[in-house]
Protein backbone atom coordinates (compact mmCIF):
# COMPACT_ATOMS: atom_id res chain seq x y z
CA UNK A 1 0.00 0.00 0.00
CA UNK A 2 1.27 3.47 -0.87
CA UNK A 3 2.32 5.54 2.13
CA UNK A 4 -0.58 7.72 3.20
CA UNK A 5 -3.12 5.92 1.00
CA UNK A 6 -6.50 5.20 2.51
CA UNK A 7 -7.03 1.50 3.34
CA UNK A 8 -9.39 -0.48 1.14
CA UNK A 9 -12.03 -2.12 3.30
CA UNK A 10 -13.66 -5.29 1.94
CA UNK A 11 -17.01 -3.61 2.66
CA UNK A 12 -17.60 0.04 3.41
CA UNK A 13 -20.99 1.74 3.43
CA UNK A 14 -21.82 5.36 4.19
CA UNK A 15 -25.42 6.44 4.85
CA UNK A 16 -26.54 3.70 2.45
CA UNK A 17 -30.24 3.50 1.54
CA UNK A 18 -31.73 0.76 -0.66
CA UNK A 19 -35.22 0.81 -2.09
CA UNK A 20 -37.48 -1.40 -4.18
CA UNK A 21 -39.18 0.83 -6.76
CA UNK A 22 -42.95 0.72 -7.23
CA UNK A 23 -44.09 -2.08 -9.52
CA UNK A 24 -47.66 -2.68 -10.51
CA UNK A 25 -49.82 -2.48 -7.40
CA UNK A 26 -46.78 -2.71 -5.11
CA UNK A 27 -45.65 0.67 -3.77
CA UNK A 28 -42.01 1.68 -3.30
CA UNK A 29 -40.41 0.01 -0.31
CA UNK A 30 -37.31 1.18 1.57
CA UNK A 31 -35.46 -1.96 2.68
CA UNK A 32 -32.30 -0.36 4.12
CA UNK A 33 -31.99 3.19 5.43
CA UNK A 34 -28.87 5.19 6.35
CA UNK A 35 -26.53 2.23 6.88
CA UNK A 36 -22.92 3.05 7.79
CA UNK A 37 -20.44 0.28 8.59
CA UNK A 38 -17.04 -1.10 7.61
CA UNK A 39 -15.55 -4.58 7.59
CA UNK A 40 -11.81 -4.83 8.19
CA UNK A 41 -9.46 -7.06 6.24
CA UNK A 42 -9.75 -10.61 7.61
CA UNK A 43 -12.71 -9.73 9.85
CA UNK A 44 -15.95 -11.68 10.20
CA UNK A 45 -18.89 -9.36 10.81
CA UNK A 46 -22.19 -10.90 11.81
CA UNK A 47 -25.43 -9.20 10.85
CA UNK A 48 -28.36 -9.96 13.14
CA UNK A 49 -32.00 -9.06 12.57
CA UNK A 50 -35.54 -10.34 12.48
CA UNK A 51 -37.54 -11.18 9.38
CA UNK A 52 -38.05 -8.16 7.16
CA UNK A 53 -35.11 -6.19 8.55
CA UNK A 54 -33.41 -5.83 5.17
CA UNK A 55 -30.63 -8.40 5.66
CA UNK A 56 -31.14 -10.34 2.44
CA UNK A 57 -31.57 -7.19 0.37
CA UNK A 58 -28.26 -5.93 1.72
CA UNK A 59 -26.59 -9.25 0.88
CA UNK A 60 -27.84 -9.06 -2.70
CA UNK A 61 -26.58 -5.50 -3.18
CA UNK A 62 -23.17 -5.97 -1.56
CA UNK A 63 -22.50 -9.25 -3.40
CA UNK A 64 -23.56 -7.78 -6.74
CA UNK A 65 -26.25 -10.44 -7.19
CA UNK A 66 -28.95 -7.75 -7.19
CA UNK A 67 -27.35 -6.17 -10.28
CA UNK A 68 -26.99 -9.32 -12.37
CA UNK A 69 -28.41 -9.05 -15.91
CA UNK A 70 -31.89 -10.37 -16.50
CA UNK A 71 -33.49 -9.50 -13.16
CA UNK A 72 -35.81 -6.93 -14.69
CA UNK A 73 -37.17 -3.75 -13.14
CA UNK A 74 -37.95 -5.31 -9.76
CA UNK A 75 -34.37 -5.24 -8.52
CA UNK A 76 -33.44 -3.11 -5.48
CA UNK A 77 -31.67 0.15 -6.19
CA UNK A 78 -29.32 2.33 -4.17
CA UNK A 79 -31.19 5.59 -3.59
CA UNK A 80 -28.86 7.27 -1.11
CA UNK A 81 -25.35 7.15 0.27
CA UNK A 82 -22.65 4.86 -1.02
CA UNK A 83 -21.44 1.26 -0.78
CA UNK A 84 -17.94 0.16 -1.75
CA UNK A 85 -17.04 -3.53 -1.96
CA UNK A 86 -13.42 -4.59 -2.64
CA UNK A 87 -12.80 -1.08 -3.93
CA UNK A 88 -15.76 -1.11 -6.36
CA UNK A 89 -18.46 1.50 -5.95
CA UNK A 90 -21.77 -0.35 -6.11
CA UNK A 91 -23.92 2.59 -7.15
CA UNK A 92 -24.37 2.39 -10.93
CA UNK A 93 -21.69 -0.30 -11.21
CA UNK A 94 -20.98 -1.31 -14.83
CA UNK A 95 -20.96 -4.83 -16.23
CA UNK A 96 -17.18 -5.09 -16.49
CA UNK A 97 -16.62 -4.04 -12.88
CA UNK A 98 -19.51 -6.24 -11.77
CA UNK A 99 -17.77 -9.26 -13.31
CA UNK A 100 -14.56 -8.33 -11.50
CA UNK A 101 -16.43 -7.83 -8.24
CA UNK A 102 -18.25 -11.17 -8.35
CA UNK A 103 -14.95 -12.95 -9.01
CA UNK A 104 -13.69 -11.65 -5.67
CA UNK A 105 -16.91 -12.10 -3.68
CA UNK A 106 -18.25 -15.53 -2.81
CA UNK A 107 -22.00 -15.60 -2.12
CA UNK A 108 -23.63 -18.35 -0.10
CA UNK A 109 -27.24 -17.52 -0.80
CA UNK A 110 -30.06 -18.05 1.62
CA UNK A 111 -31.55 -21.51 1.18
CA UNK A 112 -28.62 -22.43 -1.08
CA UNK A 113 -28.77 -26.12 -0.17
CA UNK A 114 -32.34 -26.45 -1.45
CA UNK A 115 -31.71 -24.60 -4.72
CA UNK A 116 -28.77 -26.54 -6.12
CA UNK A 117 -29.42 -27.59 -9.75
CA UNK A 118 -31.09 -31.00 -9.48
CA UNK A 119 -29.88 -32.10 -12.92
CA UNK A 120 -26.18 -31.56 -12.20
CA UNK A 121 -23.75 -33.70 -10.23
CA UNK A 122 -21.77 -32.31 -7.32
CA UNK A 123 -18.71 -31.98 -9.56
CA UNK A 124 -20.69 -30.08 -12.19
CA UNK A 125 -22.27 -27.79 -9.58
CA UNK A 126 -18.92 -26.75 -8.10
CA UNK A 127 -17.40 -26.30 -11.58
CA UNK A 128 -20.35 -24.31 -12.93
CA UNK A 129 -19.14 -20.79 -11.95
CA UNK A 130 -15.78 -21.44 -13.63
CA UNK A 131 -17.31 -22.66 -16.87
CA UNK A 132 -19.77 -19.77 -16.94
CA UNK A 133 -16.76 -17.46 -17.23
CA UNK A 134 -14.55 -19.65 -19.43
CA UNK A 135 -15.95 -22.62 -21.33
CA UNK A 136 -12.44 -23.50 -22.52
CA UNK A 137 -10.99 -23.82 -19.03
CA UNK A 138 -8.51 -26.71 -18.86
CA UNK A 139 -10.50 -29.82 -17.93
CA UNK A 140 -7.76 -31.49 -15.90
CA UNK A 141 -7.10 -28.31 -13.94
CA UNK A 142 -10.82 -27.88 -13.34
CA UNK A 143 -11.22 -31.45 -12.07
CA UNK A 144 -8.37 -30.83 -9.63
CA UNK A 145 -9.87 -27.55 -8.47
CA UNK A 146 -13.29 -29.13 -7.91
CA UNK A 147 -11.84 -32.07 -5.97
CA UNK A 148 -9.78 -29.66 -3.86
CA UNK A 149 -12.86 -27.60 -2.98
CA UNK A 150 -15.00 -30.62 -2.13
CA UNK A 151 -12.23 -31.89 0.13
CA UNK A 152 -11.89 -28.43 1.69
CA UNK A 153 -15.52 -28.48 2.86
CA UNK A 154 -14.91 -31.87 4.51
CA UNK A 155 -16.83 -34.03 2.06
CA UNK A 156 -15.51 -37.34 0.67
CA UNK A 157 -14.62 -37.32 -3.03
CA UNK A 158 -17.15 -40.12 -3.49
CA UNK A 159 -19.88 -37.46 -3.62
CA UNK A 160 -18.51 -35.94 -6.86
CA UNK A 161 -20.68 -38.04 -9.22
CA UNK A 162 -23.75 -37.83 -6.97
CA UNK A 163 -26.79 -35.57 -7.43
CA UNK A 164 -28.19 -33.21 -4.78
CA UNK A 165 -31.14 -35.47 -3.97
CA UNK A 166 -28.68 -38.18 -2.94
CA UNK A 167 -27.21 -35.93 -0.23
CA UNK A 168 -28.45 -34.67 3.11
CA UNK A 169 -29.24 -30.99 3.68
CA UNK A 170 -25.99 -30.52 5.55
CA UNK A 171 -23.99 -32.08 2.73
CA UNK A 172 -25.78 -29.97 0.14
CA UNK A 173 -24.95 -26.85 2.13
CA UNK A 174 -21.28 -27.85 2.05
CA UNK A 175 -21.51 -28.28 -1.73
CA UNK A 176 -23.00 -24.77 -1.99
CA UNK A 177 -20.16 -23.44 0.16
CA UNK A 178 -17.57 -25.15 -2.06
CA UNK A 179 -19.13 -23.48 -5.10
CA UNK A 180 -19.14 -20.07 -3.36
CA UNK A 181 -15.42 -20.38 -2.60
CA UNK A 182 -14.28 -21.93 -5.89
CA UNK A 183 -12.54 -18.74 -7.09
CA UNK A 184 -10.73 -18.25 -3.79
CA UNK A 185 -12.58 -14.99 -3.02
CA UNK A 186 -11.27 -12.39 -0.62
CA UNK A 187 -14.79 -11.80 0.72
CA UNK A 188 -17.58 -14.27 1.58
CA UNK A 189 -21.17 -13.16 2.11
CA UNK A 190 -23.18 -15.93 3.77
CA UNK A 191 -26.93 -15.30 4.05
CA UNK A 192 -28.52 -17.51 6.73
CA UNK A 193 -25.92 -20.29 6.31
CA UNK A 194 -27.82 -22.70 8.58
CA UNK A 195 -31.27 -22.20 7.04
CA UNK A 196 -32.85 -25.56 6.24
CA UNK A 197 -29.95 -27.49 7.79
CA UNK A 198 -30.80 -30.12 10.39
CA UNK A 199 -30.30 -28.80 13.91
CA UNK A 200 -27.86 -31.62 14.73
CA UNK A 201 -25.33 -30.40 12.15
CA UNK A 202 -25.84 -26.61 12.20
CA UNK A 203 -22.88 -26.03 14.51
CA UNK A 204 -20.67 -28.10 12.22
CA UNK A 205 -21.63 -25.99 9.20
CA UNK A 206 -20.95 -22.73 11.07
CA UNK A 207 -17.67 -24.03 12.45
CA UNK A 208 -16.63 -25.05 8.93
CA UNK A 209 -17.11 -21.48 7.71
CA UNK A 210 -14.95 -20.28 10.59
CA UNK A 211 -12.24 -22.85 9.87
CA UNK A 212 -12.13 -21.99 6.17
CA UNK A 213 -12.02 -18.28 6.96
CA UNK A 214 -8.98 -18.77 9.17
CA UNK A 215 -7.29 -21.10 6.67
CA UNK A 216 -7.90 -18.87 3.64
CA UNK A 217 -7.85 -15.46 5.37
CA UNK A 218 -10.90 -14.05 3.63
CA UNK A 219 -13.19 -11.45 5.16
CA UNK A 220 -16.82 -12.39 5.71
CA UNK A 221 -20.27 -10.98 6.28
CA UNK A 222 -22.39 -13.65 7.96
CA UNK A 223 -26.11 -12.88 8.10
CA UNK A 224 -28.39 -14.69 10.51
CA UNK A 225 -31.48 -14.29 12.67
CA UNK A 226 -29.86 -16.67 15.17
CA UNK A 227 -27.42 -15.11 17.63
CA UNK A 228 -26.03 -18.55 18.48
CA UNK A 229 -24.71 -18.83 14.93
CA UNK A 230 -23.01 -15.45 15.07
CA UNK A 231 -21.43 -16.10 18.46
CA UNK A 232 -19.58 -19.07 16.96
CA UNK A 233 -18.07 -17.23 14.02
CA UNK A 234 -18.21 -13.42 14.21
CA UNK A 235 -15.69 -10.92 15.58
CA UNK A 236 -18.34 -8.18 15.75
CA UNK A 237 -22.04 -7.93 15.04
CA UNK A 238 -24.36 -5.35 13.59
CA UNK A 239 -28.06 -5.38 14.47
CA UNK A 240 -30.62 -4.39 11.82
CA UNK A 241 -34.14 -3.34 12.74
CA UNK A 242 -36.60 -2.28 10.04
CA UNK A 243 -33.71 -1.51 7.71
CA UNK A 244 -31.81 0.62 10.23
CA UNK A 245 -28.54 -0.31 11.97
CA UNK A 246 -29.34 -0.10 15.69
CA UNK A 247 -26.28 -1.79 17.15
CA UNK A 248 -22.64 -2.37 16.13
CA UNK A 249 -19.63 -3.73 17.96
CA UNK A 250 -18.37 -6.79 19.86
CA UNK A 251 -21.31 -9.00 20.80
CA UNK A 252 -21.08 -8.58 24.56
CA UNK A 253 -20.67 -4.80 24.29
CA UNK A 254 -23.69 -4.47 22.00
CA UNK A 255 -25.96 -6.24 24.48
CA UNK A 256 -24.36 -4.99 27.71
CA UNK A 257 -24.92 -1.35 26.75
CA UNK A 258 -27.78 -1.19 24.21
CA UNK A 259 -28.79 2.23 22.91
CA UNK A 260 -31.89 1.18 20.96
CA UNK A 261 -35.10 -0.31 22.44
CA UNK A 262 -35.00 -3.28 20.04
CA UNK A 263 -31.49 -4.23 21.15
CA UNK A 264 -32.45 -3.64 24.78
CA UNK A 265 -35.34 -6.05 24.29
CA UNK A 266 -33.01 -8.67 22.86
CA UNK A 267 -30.60 -8.16 25.74
CA UNK A 268 -33.40 -8.64 28.26
CA UNK A 269 -34.51 -11.81 26.50
CA UNK A 270 -30.96 -13.15 26.48
CA UNK A 271 -30.65 -12.73 30.24
CA UNK A 272 -34.08 -14.26 30.92
CA UNK A 273 -34.56 -17.78 32.28
CA UNK A 274 -35.89 -19.13 28.99
CA UNK A 275 -33.48 -17.39 26.61
CA UNK A 276 -32.77 -19.22 23.35
CA UNK A 277 -30.50 -16.58 21.71
CA UNK A 278 -32.96 -16.22 18.83
CA UNK A 279 -34.28 -12.68 18.26
CA UNK A 280 -37.40 -13.88 16.51
CA UNK A 281 -38.23 -16.36 19.26
CA UNK A 282 -39.80 -18.73 16.74
CA UNK A 283 -37.05 -21.26 16.16
CA UNK A 284 -37.10 -24.75 17.61
CA UNK A 285 -35.25 -28.00 17.15
CA UNK A 286 -38.27 -29.42 15.36
CA UNK A 287 -38.54 -26.56 12.86
CA UNK A 288 -35.30 -25.71 11.01
CA UNK A 289 -34.72 -22.18 9.69
CA UNK A 290 -36.67 -21.52 6.52
CA UNK A 291 -35.87 -19.16 3.69
CA UNK A 292 -36.57 -15.64 4.87
CA UNK A 293 -37.57 -13.22 2.14
CA UNK A 294 -39.70 -10.94 4.28
CA UNK A 295 -37.56 -7.88 3.53
CA UNK A 296 -38.65 -8.17 -0.11
CA UNK A 297 -41.96 -6.29 -0.54
CA UNK A 298 -45.23 -7.96 -1.46
CA UNK A 299 -45.53 -8.70 -5.14
CA UNK A 300 -41.81 -9.29 -5.67
CA UNK A 301 -39.94 -12.55 -5.99
CA UNK A 302 -37.43 -13.73 -3.38
CA UNK A 303 -34.52 -12.23 -5.36
CA UNK A 304 -36.38 -8.96 -5.91
CA UNK A 305 -37.88 -9.83 -9.28
CA UNK A 306 -41.55 -9.68 -10.17
CA UNK A 307 -43.75 -11.66 -10.54
CA UNK A 308 -43.07 -14.66 -8.37
CA UNK A 309 -42.08 -17.79 -10.27
CA UNK A 310 -41.62 -20.45 -7.62
CA UNK A 311 -40.27 -23.82 -8.62
CA UNK A 312 -41.33 -26.64 -6.30
CA UNK A 313 -39.03 -29.51 -5.54
CA UNK A 314 -39.97 -32.92 -6.83
CA UNK A 315 -41.76 -34.98 -4.20
CA UNK A 316 -39.46 -37.96 -4.44
CA UNK A 317 -36.45 -35.64 -4.18
CA UNK A 318 -37.78 -34.27 -0.91
CA UNK A 319 -38.38 -37.78 0.34
CA UNK A 320 -34.82 -38.77 -0.53
CA UNK A 321 -33.54 -35.65 1.25
CA UNK A 322 -35.39 -36.50 4.43
CA UNK A 323 -34.08 -40.05 4.32
CA UNK A 324 -30.53 -38.86 3.85
CA UNK A 325 -30.83 -36.35 6.71
CA UNK A 326 -31.42 -39.17 9.12
CA UNK A 327 -28.47 -41.15 7.82
CA UNK A 328 -26.04 -38.24 7.56
CA UNK A 329 -24.11 -38.86 10.75
CA UNK A 330 -23.77 -42.53 9.85
CA UNK A 331 -22.62 -42.18 6.23
CA UNK A 332 -20.69 -38.91 6.16
CA UNK A 333 -19.58 -37.21 9.36
CA UNK A 334 -20.54 -33.59 9.41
Amino acid sequence: MTRGAAPIFPISTSDLSIEYPPHGVSPAHVAVHGLTLQIEQGEVLGLLGESGSGKSTLAGVLSGAAFAPGLGNGRPIITGGEATVLGFRMRRIGRRNLARLTFGVGLLEQNAAATLPSNLTVAEIVAEPVLERDRRYNRRALDTLVATMVDAVRLPLAVLPQYPYELSNGQRQRVALARALVFGPSLLIADEPTAGVDVTVRDAVVDLIGELQRERSFSALVISSDLTVLRRVANRIGVLYQGVLVGLGPIDEVFDDPWHPYVAGLAAALTGPESDDAPDGDESDDQPDDYDDDDVPDGYDDDGTHPRDDVSADADVEQASETNDGAESKNHAE
